[in-house]
């Protein structure tokens, strides 16, 4: 049972001066393109302004495809597995070394055909993009044309999960005009996706039409004007006021104050964790990070901050992965918590979710509570990220889509939390977690992989360098009016063909 919250009313009444942020992408007013019925234009608020110039080997590859501009050869299907997209079929072949993707009869924004010679053309430039796709890291990838509709595509060493790493948003491909500027790529005019990209205007606004030529069918909207707007109370105002259609990711403080039949939920892959520093600090003690774990009751941050838009904590996947449920296994061989006795700590967190401040607190009053002396700092996403992997904190609150980067589970734990891991805030390194992982990784049959995951996650879990806290539901503004929505559990995928209005 959800319970009432507190009103923001000084967000209510900010609401008029914060109209201006939501005009269309075309410099017309938003109530000039809000026409009804088939052809009309969808209004959108995207919660994370573009920070790249829509670079699609960055975080920004992620609106190219959830506004739908951008697809790769593969995406994700409701399972996490591997379905066609620009490729409508493939095999592999040599171990797992190699792999044929057939091609789908497809066409560029540009009207040129999606040819093996452009995908070629796409995977050579990712491959040799600095820094690397996250999806491409620490593979070996080439690829040539196969005849008039076929791709090989050779990696150094076997990749059983070849492609599921394809359907990564920053693995799309683009016409070859896209390359035209080199050590740039071009996603204006050059993407698949039922919609071109037509404008961007800064940071703030891109205005999107109609693709016809789309191969998925004639998309049934007139095109996407579309407003980065990082503040969730001027996105849920936005809604609430009928200047947009769809409104990413509220902020659930402000949902009393919506009709409840624009109100969404959906469970997602990414899940809220405590980190502990493993390597220096109180929490290379395993004693402490035991009682840290013990201090911590999840159900009051799931009820409370999340009002109730979360599951408890489980592990690193979380409920929207069907394949986990009824399979976890138990940590074995945990350390016995050790008396805090007023250890002093640094925890620290992001702004740019809401909630995670928030969430900050509560753990702090819980550790406090324990016998822990708590500092609490909170700052921008990216200062956040680079200083705890730095080690200058002991404890982080970080919210991870646990299948953001190559689809494939075994990734978030290898990039995470081994030894040579590059997001590794808990600066964990285990033996025991480090052979988990690579067992993981070895195991090409899907099921046997998945068994293999939730060992190495229980691995994991032993070492109490991550505490899981919540998963997070994704909370989407619909308007009443809109209709075919794609509410994506990996965070991939917003408007399609069918979304209209």
């Amino acid at each position: 049972m959800r319970r009432p919250r507190r009103q923001f009313i000084a967000g209510l009444l900010l609401a008029p001066l914060l109209s201006g942020c939501f005009a269309s992408g075309d410099g017309s007013s938003a109530s000039g393109s809000s026409g009804s019925g088939e052809g009309a234009r969808l209004r959108v608020a995207m919660a994370f302004p573009p920070s790249e110039n829509f670079s699609p080997y960055g975080e920004d590859a992620y609106q190219l495809s959830r506004l739908g501009v951008s697809e790769g050869l593969t995406r994700l299907d409701a399972n996490g597995g591997p379905a066609p997209a620009l490729a409508r079929s493939w095999s592999s072949e040599g171990g797992d070394r190699s792999w044929l993707f057939t091609l789908r009869n497809a066409k560029f924004h540009d009207g040129g055909k999606v040819t093996p010679d452009a995908v070629v053309t796409t995977l050579t430039q990712a491959a040799q993009a600095k820094p690397v796709p996250v999806a491409l890291a620490g593979v070996k990838l080439s690829a040539e044309a196969v005849g008039d509709h076929q791709v090989r595509i050779r990696t150094e060493a076997p990749d059983p999960v070849l492609p599921l790493r394809l359907s990564n948003p920053r693995l799309a491909v683009f016409s070859p005009q896209a390359y035209a500027k080199p050590g740039a790529v071009n996603p204006v005019g050059t993407a698949t996706g039922p919609f071109i990209l037509k404008k961007i205007t800064g940071a703030t606004a891109a205005t999107l039409d109609r693709f016809d030529g789309y191969w998925g069918g004639r998309p049934q909207a007139a095109g996407v004007d579309a407003t980065f707007v990082a503040d969730g109370t001027a996105r849920a105002n936005a809604l609430r006021t009928g200047r947009v259609d769809i409104a990413e990711t509220l902020p659930v403080a402000q949902l009393p104050s919506l009709d409840k039949k624009t109100v969404h939920e959906k469970p997602t892959a990414r899940t809220v964790a405590l980190n502990l520093n493993t390597r220096s600090g109180p929490f290379a003690d395993p004693g402490l990070r035991a009682a840290a774990r013990e201090a911590i009751d999840t159900s009051v941050l799931a009820k409370d901050v999340y009002e109730g838009y979360a599951e408890l904590g489980q592990g690193v996947f979380g409920p929207a992965l069907n394949w986990a449920a009824g399979k976890r296994l138990e940590p074995k061989g945990r350390a016995k918590a050790a008396p805090p006795g007023g250890t002093a700590v640094t925890l620290a967190t992001y702004s740019n979710r809401p909630e995670l401040p928030e969430v900050a607190q509560v753990l702090q009053q819980q550790l406090q509570k324990a016998g822990f002396t708590v500092k609490l700092k909170v700052s921008d996403l990216a200062r956040f990220d680079a200083d705890a992997l730095a080690g200058k904190f002991d404890a982080t609150v970080y919210a991870r889509n646990v299948l953001a980067d190559t689809g494939d589970p075994v990734s978030v734990l290898a990039s995470d939390y081994t030894c040579e891991g590059g997001n590794n805030q808990s600066r964990l390194c285990d033996r025991k977690v480090d052979q988990a992982v690579a067992r993981a990784a070895s195991v090409t049959d899907t099921d046997r992989r998945q068994d293999a995951v939730l060992a190495a996650e229980a691995a994991l879990l032993a070492t109490d360098a991550m505490v899981p806290l919540v998963h997070m539901e994704t909370v989407m503004g619909i308007g009443t009016s809109v209709e075919g929505t794609l509410r994506d559990p990996y965070e991939r995928l917003l408007i399609g063909a069918g979304t209209r209005r």
